[in-house]
């Protein structure tokens, strides 16, 4: 008998650009990965990004998050990348996965399927326990990054309403919240999408 799960092994044939949002803990980069080896596309992560910025900068991740707080131009920096790789992929007609907590707000309509996930604080902080970037800095940067973007672009990250899946991954392990997501991502049919919540565009 395999030990692979069927989930493992699932294969989807659809040119989806799907975004994936949530906290730190959330589960999202495991489902991401899983998500791209389904579809059999690449992916890019907001972490990834941050991070490559913190190496350009030959800062520490900590070092980052300080600067962040100082000045909006961090933030601003990651933002145009991200709706750099958006735009890319929003027209390219081409499956793509990208992840960040501001992902389905960046990417907007151009997305064709947005997914949100979460957890509660206290599963989040034992998922996060061997990062470098310690629990309460993370704690500490949600509420910072929740009161800018509310400052910079007028979101309030507290909606939800934008999105098309929402999954507590608390409630549900790695494979089943790919299987969730799998399922819709299966199952969306456009021409009988009878339309996604308007996202406005703004100005990074």
């Amino acid at each position: 008998m395999s030990g692979t799960s069927a989930t493992a092994e699932r294969e989807i044939d659809r040119n989806l650009f799907i975004t994936v949002s949530g906290p730190p803990g959330c589960g999202a980069t495991t489902l991401v990965e899983g998500i791209a080896d389904a579809l059999d596309c690449g992916y890019v992560s907001g972490g990834e990004l941050f991070r490559e910025i913190a190496a350009e900068r030959d800062m520490s991740l900590s070092q980052l998050i300080a600067k962040a707080g100082e000045s909006e131009e961090i933030d601003r920096a990651l933002d145009k990348r991200l709706r750099r790789i958006a735009e890319k992929w929003g027209a390219a007609n081409k499956a793509f996965v990208l992840e960040s907590r501001l992902a389905g707000w960046i990417a907007g309509n151009r997305a064709d399927i947005r997914i949100w996930l979460d957890a509660p604080d206290e599963v989040r902080a034992d998922r996060t326990l061997d990062r470098e970037e310690m629990t309460s800095e993370m704690q500490v940067r949600e509420v910072i990054e929740e009161q800018r973007y509310q400052s910079y672009y007028g979101i309030d990250l507290s909606d939800r309403s934008i999105y098309d899946l929402a999954i507590n991954t608390g409630r549900w392990d790695a494979e089943a919240t790919l299987d969730l997501a799998l399922t819709a991502i299966e199952g969306y049919d456009v021409e009988a999408d009878e339309g996604a919540f308007d996202t406005p565009d703004f100005d990074i």
